[in-house]
């Protein structure tokens, strides 16, 4: 969902979907008869146009925007610059990935002899260099967030904001001091949900938090919940020596996901690794262990009769059940607004509602990224943000959810835009239009063949009416990348014809795409 500045930035703009184009990006309307945040702080009545509550990717995007609009800004950072993304996700995982991902290319003897290629010698780690890596990768990508904040003239607040009650008041909650802007936003991210009756000592038994921390690798790992974060860090472990067990409470593994790529990922992801699963159980008790002295034990029930079913022994578990928003004890009742299981109910234009059902605009309130719910993912926090700033410029528009693409960042990658093919069957009877399906193969690809990656597959989705692009699914080698083509088409509403006769650089894996276009079109590709 999953980030540096600028592909941040840039990827958030392929999903904008504005309403009006006329207007240059950084001139105000010239008459209005609401007053902009640039003439309510050119008269002094407010400390800042604009005061952004969180600097994750969200936050961080926001207030980017923000100047480029010439607003006088804030952000409250609440000690941490690059939030959970570049801090304790997105960022760090990814350095985890690549380090783990070369040690599991090193070992393969078979994969690398088929390159006329032979390593001497056993393949070896330093665990703490690994995990060295991950921490100095996130703080280097933090201190570019921060100082590209500071270059443009953001003042950064260090402490943590919560509004006061009072409208435009924002609170730091360390000094007590009071700032004051013509509009807020919100953007106070997530934080690892933790079941009941899970006991999490971020040691032997952990979020995602502590397991970025690599203090150990486990030799039998049970990891709770088979979606993009379980899966990632089961990449992770089974490169560097370990055995993992999931336990999903849904019927099926990797619940999320298109069902066809799933079953592709299982075999390709799971099967081949020393990898096996329960599905249908909770861990309804998880009690911590001590390292090298006592396992970790895992009691799990039925999903549905809630009776016992088995209970497991393991040096650790990782708890990788999803995320709530962070949006406790931040003044929000006080403000009248109301949240459901702690989401901030917002419009399409990002403005807060004062609840989810029939709730009314609460003025000059904004809330993006994960703390709205619409899509927990840091580069749609990030187009969140911009978005929220062209309204409060005075354009209208509103963020294209539906061509935000996503990746999980396995060895092969997944990826991802729009519904899953379940979805979409029900998206069209409902609607009353019939759906298309075509599909490029890795294994006919001389790109991929030439890196031994001949495994996977893109499937494209597509409205046969109109022939838009509805959505698309792959699992390969550089999955994560290839996605972009197809959320722009998506974004574009362009047509499966169009994309069709579009030239693609040859010999490379976007080929793989060219072959699912044709296809929707009855056309071959060599």
């Amino acid at each position: 969902m999953r980030f540096f500045i600028a592909s941040t930035l840039i990827t958030a703009a392929t999903a904008f979907a504005p309403t009006s184009t006329t207007t240059p990006l950084r001139t105000l309307p010239q008459t209005t008869s609401i007053a902009t945040s640039l003439s309510a702080s050119a008269c002094g009545t407010y400390d800042f146009d604009v005061i952004i509550v969180g600097c994750g990717v969200g936050g961080h995007g926001a207030a980017l925007h923000s100047r480029s609009q010439s607003l006088t800004t804030a952000i409250f950072s609440g000690s941490d610059v690059g939030g959970t993304c570049v801090n304790r996700g997105c960022v760090p995982s990814k350095a985890l990935l690549a380090a783990s991902g070369r040690v599991r290319e090193m070992q393969a003897e078979q994969h690398l002899s088929e390159f006329g290629i032979k390593v001497e010698g056993e393949v070896t780690f330093d665990r703490e260099g690994v995990a060295a890596h991950a921490k100095q990768l996130a703080n280097r990508v933090k201190g570019n967030l921060e100082g590209s904040l500071v270059a443009l003239g953001v003042d950064i607040v260090d402490g943590r904001g919560v509004l006061t009650g009072k409208p435009n008041e924002v609170r730091d909650e360390s000094s007590g001091k009071v700032y004051t802007a013509k509009d807020i936003i919100l953007a106070p991210g997530s934080i690892p949900f933790v079941p009941p009756g899970v006991t999490v000592d971020e040691k032997t038994v952990y979020t995602s938090d502590g397991a970025l921390e690599l203090q150990s690798v486990p030799e039998w790992v049970a990891i709770i919940g088979s979606g993009y974060i379980g899966l990632e860090f089961s990449d992770v472990y089974t490169a560097l020596g370990s055995e993992v067990t999931f336990i999903e409470a849904l019927p099926n593994i990797m619940p999320t996901f298109d069902r066809e790529i799933a079953k592709q990922a299982e075999r390709l992801l799971i099967r081949e690794r020393p990898i096996d699963y329960r599905t249908g159980v909770f861990a309804s008790e998880v009690t911590p262990g001590i390292p090298g002295e006592k396992p970790v034990t895992i009691k799990m029930i039925d999903a549905e009769t809630k009776e016992h079913v088995e209970t497991l022994e393991v040096d650790a578990a990782m708890v990788a059940t999803g995320r709530v928003p962070n949006t406790a004890n931040m003044g929000l009742e006080e403000t009248g607004i109301e949240t459901s299981r702690g989401f901030v109910a917002v419009d399409e234009k990002m403005r807060v509602l004062t609840k989810h059902d029939d709730g009314e605009v609460v003025p000059g309130v904004y809330c993006i990224g994960d703390a709205n719910g619409k899509m927990m993912l840091a580069h749609a926090a990030s187009a969140q943000g911009i978005s929220a700033i062209e309204n409060i410029s005075g354009r209208a528009h509103e963020v294209n959810h539906d061509a935000i693409p996503a990746a999980c960042f396995t060895h092969p990658e997944i990826a991802m835009v729009g519904p899953t093919e379940e979805q979409a069957i029900e998206l069209a009877a409902k609607e009353g239009w019939e759906l298309g399906k075509s599909q490029g193969s890795f294994r006919a690809n001389s790109k991929a063949l030439a890196e031994l990656e001949g495994n996977g597959m893109a499937k494209v989705l597509y409205n046969k009416g109109t022939g838009k692009v509805v959505a698309v699914h792959i699992i390969g080698i550089h999955a994560a990348d290839l996605i972009q083509e197809c959320a722009n088409a998506v974004a574009a509403g362009t047509t499966v014809k169009e994309l069709s006769m579009m030239v693609h650089t040859h010999p490379t894996l976007c080929e793989v795409l060219d072959e699912a276009f044709k296809g929707a079109v009855g056309m071959s590709a060599h």
